[in-house]
């Protein structure tokens, strides 16, 4: 289910509050909208601010777009790097990240739905930014050495690299919340049911967990 609107903030005379309330506006607007439905004019209305200076923080339309998209994909890589995978051994570390991956996605809706539109757009406006290349690096590093633990602990099989591995974690809770609709028309299962979500959440961990115990 898509997030309301939020109630124009008040004026302030404060850039990064302005930048922040435009950001928190347009990320519900493009979610809702899409890109080329989404307003600008719009979401000046919803942040009490003026199309003009809209263009003055972010640039343009495609420029805001972008600096939501980044917002977005920001705020998964810091949970990320907040994680205590150092303190523990690779499983439970790995189990760690699962389920916070699971609970992002769960939690934030308009994330799946940037990405989606994203997508529809072949990747088009990500591909102009190399930044959010780097910006989503870390996961991928974080893996790896999660891996690599793995093998010296001797619990991961040495085939599968951390690309693969974010795809499998990925793939699994993005589906959950993208296709959400559609599999409860077609099979009758609420996914955002608690037990069924609490089965879900659990069942990612041993899924993945199985498979990089298994042989190579």
């Amino acid at each position: 289910m898509l997030e309301r609107m939020p109630p124009p903030p008040k004026r302030t005379n404060d850039p990064e509050r302005t930048k922040r309330d435009i950001l928190e506006v347009a990320t519900l607007e493009f979610a809702r909208e899409g890109y080329s439905g989404a307003r600008v004019d719009a979401i000046a209305a919803r942040t009490r601010t003026s199309k003009r200076m809209i263009y003055y923080y972010f640039g343009g339309k495609e420029q805001l777009y972008l600096a939501v998209l980044a917002e977005a994909y920001r705020s998964i890589r810091a949970l990320e790097d907040q994680l205590d995978i150092g303190s523990c051994d690779a499983r439970e570390g790995l189990r760690r990240l699962i389920e916070a991956t699971f609970d992002h996605d769960e939690r934030n809706p308009n994330f799946i739905r940037l990405v989606s539109i994203e997508n529809i757009h072949y990747g088009r406006h990500l591909k102009q930014t190399p930044q959010l290349r780097q910006l989503n690096a870390s996961v991928i590093s974080t893996l790896d050495r999660l891996l690599a633990r793995g093998r010296e602990e001797g619990v991961f099989r040495g085939d599968v690299d951390a690309i693969d591995l974010h795809l499998a974690i990925s793939s699994y809770c993005f589906f959950r919340v993208a296709n959400r609709h559609t599999f409860g028309a077609l099979f009758d299962r609420d996914l955002s049911e608690p037990k069924v979500l609490a089965r879900s959440r659990q069942q990612i961990v041993e899924m993945i967990l199985a498979w990089l115990a298994g042989k190579a």
